[in-house]
C-alpha cells in the first residue's frame, strides 16, 4: 500500500476532530444555559451545581482514564470514551430539571476526561521532541475550536428544531469519530500508511526509546512523588480556573451583565476561542523558534512561552473596567490566547519529561489537578456572581497564572527526562 508522506501530522489532524467534537459536546451547555435556564425553571447557583456536576466527573475521571489509556492503549481505549461520551451526550435531551440535567451532566464529566490524555499520549509516540509543542499547539487548538463552533451551530439546531435536538446533534456526532479513531489509528511502529523513513525520523527524535506498546502498569506512585509533577500539576491547578470560566460562564455573563441576546451572543461568544486557536498554536512554534534563534534548551523554551502567557492574562483581569460589552469580547480574546499559549506548554511539558508508558497517567493526573482548580473556582463564580459581580473574579484569574508561572520557573527549569536532550 501507499505511504503517506509526512502522516504523523494527519495524526494530528485526527486528534484535533476527536477534541473538537469533544468539546462541541461541553459546551453546548453554555451556549444553551439561558434558555434552559428558562425552560427548566433553575437559577444562578443551580445552574453552577450543574457545571459542577460535570467537572467532578471530569476531575475524577482524569487519572483514570490516563492510567487506562496507558494499560489498553489509544486505539482501543480511546475508540471506548468517545462512544460513552457521545451516548451520555445523548441523554441531556431527556433531562427535565436542573438534577437531572446535572446527573446525565456528570455521565458526560465522566467519559470526556480522556479526550486531553489520549491526546498528549498520541503525540508523546508520534512526534520527536523538537516538534512536539506545535503538534500539541495544534491539537490544543480542537478544545477552542470546539467551543468556537458550539454557538453558531448550537444557536442554530436551536432555532431550526429545539434544545434536545442540539444535545443529539452535539453528541451524535461522536459515534462518527470513534469508527474513525478506529480505522485509522496505530502507533507508528506497526502503521500500513507511514515509511521506514519517517519511522525513524520520529524515533530517533525522542528522548526515550522505550515504546508505547510495552505494557508495564504505570509508576503512579512514583510520578506524584516527582517535582516533574508538581511543576506541571500546581500551575495547571491554577490555570484551568480561566479556561472553565470562559467555557461555562462567557454566554451567561454576557447575557446577564452586559444584555446581550442569543443573536448577540451567537455572533460575538465564539471569538475568544478563535483567539485561543491563535495562542495555542503560537505558544507551539514559539518553544522551537526561542531554540533556534536564542538556543535555549527544550524545558527552558516552554517555560518561557508559559512565563509571556501568563503576562498576557493581565486582560482578562481587566473585564470589569470595561466600559462596553464590546471591550470586554476584546479582553476575553486576549485571555483566551494568553490562556492556550499557557495550557499548550504545559500539556507538552507532560510528554517532555515522562515517558511513553507513563505520560498519559502522568498527564491526567495533572488534569485533576487542574480540574479541581476550576471546580472550585466554578463553585466560587457561582455563589459570588450575583452578589461581588464578576469583576473581581476575572481579576484573580491573572493572579492565577502569575503565581503558576513562577512554580513552573521553580521547580521545571532543570528537568528532563531520565535520557536528557
Amino acid at each position: 500500500m501507499k505511504k503517506v508522506k509526512g502522516f504523523r501530522w494527519w495524526i494530528v489532524g485526527l486528534i484535533c476532530l476527536g477534541t473538537i467534537i469533544n468539546y462541541l459536546a461541553r459546551n453546548s451547555l453554555a451556549v444553551l444555559a439561558p434558555v434552559l435556564q428558562k425552560n427548566l425553571s433553575f437559577s444562578t447557583q443551580e445552574y453552577s451545581y450543574v457545571v459542577a456536576a460535570f467537572q467532578v466527573g471530569y476531575t475524577v475521571m482524569q487519572s483514570v482514564c490516563g492510567y487506562v489509556l496507558d494499560f489498553l492503549g489509544l486505539k482501543l481505549g480511546f475508540a471506548l470514551f468517545a462512544v460513552a461520551w457521545s451516548g451520555a451526550n445523548l441523554l441531556h435531551a431527556l433531562a427535565s430539571s436542573w438534577g437531572s440535567l446535572a446527573f446525565f451532566r456528570g455521565l458526560l464529566g465522566l467519559s470526556e476526561a480522556a479526550a486531553i490524555p489520549a491526546g498528549i499520549k498520541a503525540i508523546s509516540e508520534w512526534f520527536p521532541a523538537k516538534e512536539r509543542s506545535v503538534a500539541v499547539g495544534y491539537f490544543n487548538a480542537g478544545t477552542s475550536l470546539g467551543a468556537l463552533l458550539a454557538p453558531p451551530l448550537v444557536v442554530w439546531v436551536l432555532v431550526q428544531s429545539s434544545w434536545q435536538m442540539a444535545f443529539i446533534v452535539t453528541g451524535g456526532l461522536g459515534f462518527i469519530f470513534a469508527l474513525l479513531w478506529w480505522l485509522f489509528y496505530r502507533p507508528p511502529g506497526n502503521h500500513w500508511l507511514v515509511d521506514d523513513r519517517e519511522r525513524d525520523y520520529i524515533r530517533a527524535g525522542q528522548e526515550s526509546k522505550a515504546t508505547a506498546e510495552e505494557r508495564k502498569p504505570p509508576p503512579v506512585l512514583e510520578i506524584l512523588s516527582s517535582s516533574r509533577f508538581w511543576g506541571i500539576a500546581i500551575p495547571r491547578f491554577l490555570a484551568e480556573p480561566a479556561w472553565q470560566t470562559f467555557n461555562f460562564w462567557i454566554p451567561l455573563y454576557l447575557a446577564n451583565e452586559r444584555h446581550m441576546n442569543l443573536k448577540q451572543i451567537a455572533i460575538f461568544a465564539w471569538l475568544p476561542f478563535l483567539a485561543a486557536d491563535v495562542g495555542g498554536i503560537f505558544g507551539g512554534y514559539l518553544s522551537p523558534l526561542l531554540m533556534k534563534h536564542f538556543k535555549m534548551r527544550l524545558i527552558p523554551s516552554r517555560i518561557a512561552g508559559i512565563v509571556l502567557g501568563a503576562i498576557l492574562m493581565i486582560g482578562p483581569g481587566c473585564i470589569g473596567l470595561a466600559a462596553s460589552p464590546y471591550l470586554a469580547i476584546a479582553l476575553f480574546c486576549m485571555g483566551g490566547f494568553a490562556h492556550q499559549m499557557i495550557s499548550a506548554l504545559l500539556n507538552t511539558l507532560s510528554a517532555d519529561v515522562f515517558d511513553p508508558h507513563e505520560v498519559a497517567t502522568a498527564n491526567g493526573l495533572t488534569g485533576t489537578a487542574a480540574w479541581t482548580g476550576g471546580l472550585s473556582f466554578s463553585l466560587v463564580v457561582g455563589a459570588l456572581a450575583a452578589t461581588i459581580g464578576y469583576g473581581p473574579l476575572f481579576a484573580c484569574l491573572t493572579l492565577f497564572d502569575m503565581i503558576g508561572a513562577t512554580v513552573v520557573i521553580e521547580l521545571l527549569r532543570g528537568a528532563s527526562r531520565r535520557s536528557a536532550i
